[in-house]
């Protein structure tokens, strides 16, 4: 068996299923370990809604880019920020502060990972889906969500049916620095450019010629989902 080390840096995101059903027993471990993780005060302002229903999830699917591995995999799990239920507790809970965004977000952050590992250590592989906030209104409607409620990442998970290669990261002097903020060091972007390029021509599907540095700039170059600020402040977040 490996170690949980090896099982994190070993991890790639899985996008083609075998039709492998997960067992109770298996969902019942992923799901324990994703509410043992950490809690911003222990409010565990999350909720998971796990999509069972067929037509609900090609219905997500549509809404979330299409992405075909949404329906095809064998659990699709929806994690939301959710302050709704304090509120229901304490009718006279503050809300509305985006420091409550920021803690609901960021435990959602570690429980979906503490899943997705624990999946993995049982054999299991996953992706994460982000285009849940493609259109997280309609998304919302869908599944009921109440007011300081909001869809933030879906997780699907299955027995995987691919064996992807393991996709380069930055150079670890980027990303760890030490006491004081560095500032970027472009022979080491250069570097990792062309690292991300060997990969792109080497993989065995999707193949590219694109480094990372053009990689983002495609990405902030336009918007980045400009309905969004509108959304949380009619859903409750965001509005001090």
């Amino acid at each position: 068996m490996k170690s949980v080390a090896e099982l994190i840096k070993g991890h790639r995101s899985i996008r083609a299923y075998t039709g492998q059903s997960i067992t109770t027993e298996q969902l019942d471990a992923i799901l324990a370990a994703a509410q043992q993780a950490p809690s911003s005060s222990f409010l565990q302002a999350v909720t998971i809604i796990r999509i069972t229903d067929k037509a609900l999830r090609e219905k997500i699917m549509l809404l979330a880019a299409e992405q075909p591995y949404i329906t095809a995999a064998a659990e699709f799990l929806l994690f939301c920020a959710d302050f709704h239920r304090h509120q229901q507790l304490v009718p006279e809970a503050k809300t509305g502060f985006v420091e409550q965004l920021l803690i609901g977000a960021t435990d959602a952050a570690m429980m979906g990972q503490n899943a997705l590992v624990t999946a993995e250590s049982l054999g299991l592989g996953g992706v994460y889906i982000g285009a849940v906030r493609n259109h997280p209104a309609e998304i919302g409607d869908l599944l009921g969500l109440p007011d300081l409620v909001i869809p933030l990442f879906g997780l699907c998970l299955g027995y995987p049916a691919q064996d992807p290669q393991l996709k380069p990261r930055l150079p670890r002097a980027l990303v760890v620095h030490e006491n004081q903020y560095q500032p970027g060091n472009k022979a080491l972007v250069e570097q990792y450019d062309n690292e991300m390029r060997a990969y792109y021509a080497a993989r065995t599907s999707n193949n590219k010629d694109q480094g990372w540095t053009s990689q983002i700039r495609g990405i902030l170059s336009k918007e980045a989902r400009p309905f969004m600020l509108d959304y949380l402040q009619q859903k409750g977040f965001c509005k001090k």
